[in-house]
């Protein structure tokens, strides 16, 4: 991988290979009523050692080696972060100001009924031993598990109400609400865990309080100076460059505090004014989502490897996480949604949107791994959460449509 021009061959190669695969589950997913992102998850699993290196395990290391990893590793972070910059340029806070008290029960649902099984479970796994890293605590440990298991998949969730017919409808507005206040909290929880891992205490106020400062920044600052600036600015060229240029400097700040570049670029994309965000996020999603995003899932597919869980006790404890997430979850928030007296039909919409947990849950679990608070086997066992509880989406929501008849 010395040789400039044989690592460019390599890195197309591996392009071709990822957009393939994409292209393919995509196209099953589609077939079988899945979100086509659904099929993005599948093939990154199907491209690492799970699948592809099992049944071509030459072809794997010649189109995946180890030396390449590092440029992979690049690509699938601008990936990520773009796509991350984009979900906050979409992201509505309007919605939380119909349906309040509903979409507050059920978020709230969706969070402590998750954070009362992840204490059970985190204990149960730092007690057995090889789930976490030594260094991890119980308190961190359900932390991290609660996060897992209470996010929800925000920008998935937002398109799956769009395309469905589900936008303006009481259901829609509630579950899109709920997940993005879940997954603020998540992320803030991990933000925690990630300032704490250290066990420097001036570690963890460098973190944190970098985090609140440098959101402090965004909004109070760097968002009216961009709305001065963006006033009179015609040239989208001029305008998306930047915010390219501010994408880079936010993602490397946060970075270098130990908040990770997602949070950066998610917090970049509140601030910027609305019409420009419409305008800004048309241009750079479709190419975001079709060429770079798919780096990150092949990126946690190489991470995901089902020849750890060998043996029938280690699919049992998948299973158990698998089975109390789904609880935790779905079954929380469809009570929270009966509760404030919304059908049968709408309950159950708003559980099964809230328990899907799809690209946001690979985007925690690959920072818990690169952190070292999880090992290898948890990270395996909870991708297959991630990608169960997303797979239940769309059965669960025409299961909704079935029962479209039902009364309160």
């Amino acid at each position: 991988m010395n040789n400039p021009t044989a690592s460019a061959a390599q890195f197309f190669l591996q392009l071709s290979f990822i957009l393939a695969a994409c292209a393919v589950c995509r196209a099953v997913m589609r077939r079988i009523g899945q979100p086509p992102v659904i099929g993005e998850m599948i093939a990154g699993v199907l491209l690492g050692p799970s699948l592809f290196g099992i049944i071509a395990p030459d072809l794997f290391q010649t189109v995946f080696s180890t030396a390449s990893r590092p440029v992979l590793f690049a690509v699938a972070q601008l990936g990520l972060s773009l796509y991350m910059f984009v979900v906050g340029l979409e992201f509505r806070t309007d919605v939380f100001r119909t349906h309040l008290r509903t979409a507050a029960l059920v978020s709230g649902a969706g969070i402590i009924t998750p954070f009362v099984f992840a204490g059970f479970i985190a204990f149960w796994l730092v007690q057995k031993g090889g789930y976490f890293t030594p260094h991890v605590s119980v308190a961190m440990a359900v932390l991290f598990i609660g996060a897992a298991m209470s996010i929800t998949a925000f920008p998935m969730l937002a398109r799956i109400i769009l395309e469905n017919g589900l936008k303006g409808t009481a259901a829609g507005t509630i579950a899109l609400a709920a997940g993005s206040f879940d997954d603020v909290v998540a992320w803030m929880l991990l933000a925690t865990v990630l300032g704490c891992i250290s066990g420097n205490p001036m570690l963890v106020v460098a973190t944190l309080g970098g985090g609140l400062l440098y959101t402090l920044f965004c909004f109070k600052l760097l968002g009216p100076i961009l709305h001065h600036y963006f006033k009179d600015q015609k040239n989208e060229s001029a305008v998306i460059g930047t915010l390219m240029l501010l994408l880079g400097l936010c993602a490397w700040f946060t970075d270098l505090i130990g908040l990770y570049s997602v949070f950066g670029a998610f917090i970049l994309g509140l601030v910027v004014p609305k019409g420009v965000a419409e305008k800004t996020a048309e241009r750079i999603s479709p190419l975001t989502t079709a060429l770079l995003l798919p780096f990150f899932f092949t990126y946690s597919g190489l991470n995901t490897r089902f020849s750890l869980l060998n043996s029938p006790a280690l699919w049992l404890i998948c299973l158990c996480l698998v089975l109390a997430a789904i609880a935790a979850k779905l079954g929380a928030c469809y009570g929270a949604a009966r509760f404030c007296r919304k059908t049968h039909s709408e309950a159950l919409t708003i559980g099964s949107l809230m328990n899907a947990r799809g690209l946001m849950e690979l985007i925690l679990l690959n920072i818990g791994l690169q952190a070292g608070l999880i090992t290898p086997t948890l990270f395996t066992m909870l991708v297959l959460m991630a990608v169960v509880t997303t797979l239940m989406a769309a059965p669960g929501f025409n299961a909704a449509k079935r029962l479209s008849g039902s009364s309160c």
